[in-house]
């Protein structure tokens, strides 16, 4: 008979696709990552992984067994919550991953209120401007800026936003006058690591100014934020960090403005978890009460 502790084993395997990775998931060495796996697949009578050089990929067989594992994960987790969670205030702890921007300026601030009603509940809030996280679903709620596959999450779109240019009054009173997108050729650009920027919404230097590059660049949009705001140049942001800070102006507002989407995705075996659906709750509160935010429902 397959036991959850199986189902377990096989969906960190066909989550992260190779035995070393998921051995650290599920804190076990990876050969008896590999041993369960193989007992799994004789119980079955048949094979659930391909074993090929660039890692463990799910047969159709595999392919199939996911749903119902996830299943069984989900009603487990659920039970768990159901036991450990007292008068309505939950316990535990939810990660949730979205990109710098967002979660630094926007969602950090509102925290208080998931705070407020679930003082019990650890928040874990993980940032960066790229999608891996998608990938190996190491999150419980994950803000992108990319469609997600509705073969590996359930998503909706949560916002969208306006990308404006940035400057501060001593730095344009210093440098050449701006009036059209090509004077922007006679200034520094400030902007994130193209090597390191793995992320298409992003990528927008080519929409600013063709053959355009940044002469200062940092990865995180609190960098962008912090370089602009010291008067080192102009730095594409978005309107919600932009417009509040009094020290910054904003340049060629008739010229350049650029919408983005950011989409909310849960892994489906958790979309029905109350500690999800209070995160989920918090941000159709934040979007509805954000200025500078679009509501995407």
């Amino acid at each position: 008979m397959f036991t959850a502790d199986h189902l377990r084993f096989f969906l960190e395997v066909s989550r992260h696709g190779r035995l070393n990775e998921a051995s650290k998931a599920l804190g076990v060495d990876h050969t008896t990552v590999g041993r369960r796996i193989t007992s799994l697949e004789k119980l079955a009578g048949q094979r659930l992984f391909d074993r090929t050089p660039s890692g463990w990929r799910l047969t159709e067989a595999g392919d199939r067994l996911v749903g119902y594992a996830e299943t069984v994960e989900s009603a487990l987790i659920a039970a768990f919550e159901d036991q450990t969670s007292t008068m309505g205030s939950l316990t535990g702890s939810v990660r949730i991953a979205a990109p710098d921007g967002f979660g630094a300026f926007v969602l950090t601030p509102n925290l208080t209120k998931l705070r407020s009603r679930h003082p019990d509940l650890d928040v874990e809030l993980v940032t960066a401007t790229e999608h891996n996280s998608l990938n190996t679903r190491e999150f419980d709620v994950a803000i992108t800026l990319e469609q997600p596959s509705a073969r590996l999450v359930s998503y909706r779109k949560l916002a969208t936003y306006s990308l404006h240019l940035y400057a501060t009054r001593d730095y344009l009173a210093r440098t050449a006058a701006i009036s059209k997108i090509d004077d922007l050729r006679d200034h520094t650009l400030i902007w994130y690591v193209g090597a390191l920027l793995d992320v298409a919404p992003l990528r927008i230097l080519d929409s600013i100014l063709a053959d355009g590059r940044a002469q200062i660049q940092t990865n995180n949009i609190t960098g962008h934020w912090l370089a602009a705001k010291n008067s080192l140049g102009i730095a594409p942001l978005p309107s919600y960090i932009g417009e509040p800070d009094d020290a910054l102006e904003r340049v060629l507002p008739e010229q350049f403005s650029i919408d983005r989407t950011y989409w909310v995705a849960v892994p489906r075996e958790l979309t029905s978890l109350a500690r999800v659906k209070a995160v989920d709750e918090l941000l159709t509160s934040i979007v509805a009460d954000a200025p500078h935010l679009q509501s995407g429902q």
